[in-house]
């Protein structure tokens, strides 16, 4: 039997999200329905957009514009700033519902996943039918809108989830892409970011379909791998699977657009303090220790830069995360104001596996000591709440 595979995608999920919950308690409007975004904060006129409305997108606001220039664009606009939990949670639920149907689920982000239809294939009409049955249960139960790709293949149901929005169901199978995909500008296909376009438009490659005519070793003389891949997704190839359980995370991060550009160094310092304990408790909650970490920065230009080292000895302490992060922003910032910092640890290990210890390593019963302060602070929070209790900021810097 053919695989018939659903792409699933919330229509601007966390506008959508922040509609419903202003609905249901009567806090604010339907952000749908207005010229409205999400992202930044309307007062300070920082950040970007996230998402924006319909509405909003007749005035020729895009997702990742600066919501300075939305503003320039709409006077009317409505700013909302993004509600993380509660996007988390409304992901959740989603997925749970998805879930009761088939265990073949592998979410994508949190506001889209792949579903296997082929083991439930026989419970329904037909795949159409049941894209449209499981569209409208999500909107009745939910309250918001998702469109519905169907295909063979993982590939050509995201693709054909994009196409027409919102609140629609659309099929790409195999024998329908010379219509329906070859004649889209080749900017549209799936993993064709903007370097690669360039290059391809110079070679007189403009569609999907001139992308999938052409001879592959001159894009991979272009292009290397990355060519071969964009001519295979181009003919509709892809053989990937539907992967329910995701593979081992390569690293954990967290990063903040800032509401207002940090300009001195004590405030990037307390903004990595609050990131080191949030990368801090992802490593402790997934059992894994840190061998590096990378600090990445946007500048209020736009301008993005982003310094990494590796670690003597694997660690997951907030204390020694936040010491090290700063010690990288210390060397990486050019004293311009900030908009983005972000922490990331990679080269993870498993908390179980020994460790070599370093004669640099800093004094055991310090380390010990950290290690149940940090045990301590995850309970506190786990039952009262993240912001519960913060640990204070050093006067000077984080050696001090």
């Amino acid at each position: 039997m053919e695989r018939i595979i659903f792409h699933i995608d919330v229509n601007s999920a966390f506008l959508s999200w922040t509609s419903v919950e202003n609905l249901r308690t009567g806090r604010g409007p339907d952000l749908r329905l207005i010229p409205a975004v999400i992202g930044g904060d309307q007062s300070s006129r920082h950040g970007i957009v996230l998402a924006k409305s319909i509405p909003a997108k007749a005035f020729g606001i895009y997702t990742s514009q600066p919501v300075a220039q939305a503003l320039r664009l709409c006077g009317d606009l409505t700013v909302y700033p993004p509600e993380h939990e509660l996007y988390r949670r409304f992901s959740r639920e989603l997925m749970a519902y998805l879930k009761s149907l088939t265990p073949d689920v592998e979410q994508l982000s949190i506001d889209e996943c792949f579903l296997d239809f082929t083991g439930i294939a026989h419970r329904y009409p037909s795949p159409v039918q049941a894209a449209h049955s499981i569209r409208d249960t999500i909107y009745a139960r939910f309250g918001f809108t998702v469109n519905i790709g169907i295909s063979s293949n993982k590939l050509l149901a995201k693709m054909a989830s994009d196409f027409e929005k919102p609140n629609r169901v659309h099929t790409l199978f195999p024998s329908e892409v010379p219509e329906k995909m070859w004649p889209l500008p080749v900017g549209e296909l799936y993993m064709a970011g903007r370097s690669s376009v360039q290059t391809l438009q110079k070679l007189g490659i403009r569609t999907i379909g001139d992308l999938a005519k052409a001879d592959p070793a001159l894009l991979r003389s272009h292009l290397k791998s990355h060519g071969e891949t964009l001519w295979r997704y181009a003919n509709g190839l892809d053989t990937s699977p539907v992967a329910p359980n995701p593979a081992p995370a390569k690293g954990i991060g967290n990063s903040v657009t800032l509401a207002k550009d940090a300009e001195t160094r004590q405030e990037a310092h307390q903004v990595l303090r609050n990131l080191a304990e949030s990368v801090s408790a992802r490593l402790r909650k997934a059992g894994q220790m840190a061998g590096s970490v990378c600090v990445e920065m946007k500048y209020a230009d736009f301008v993005s830069v982003s310094h990494q080292t590796q670690l003597v000895t694997p660690c997951r302490s907030a204390k020694e995360l936040y010491r090290t992060a700063c010690g990288l922003f210390d060397k990486l910032w050019n004293g311009a104001p900030i908009r983005l910092l972000g922490i990331r640890a990679s080269k993870l290990t498993a908390e179980t596996e020994p460790v070599q210890l370093s004669l640099f390593d800093p004094d055991m019963k310090k380390s010990e000591k950290e290690r149940r302060l940090d045990k301590a602070l995850d309970a506190i929070r786990s039952r009262y709440g993240k912001d519960a209790v913060r640990r204070g900021m050093p006067p000077k810097s984080p050696d001090s």
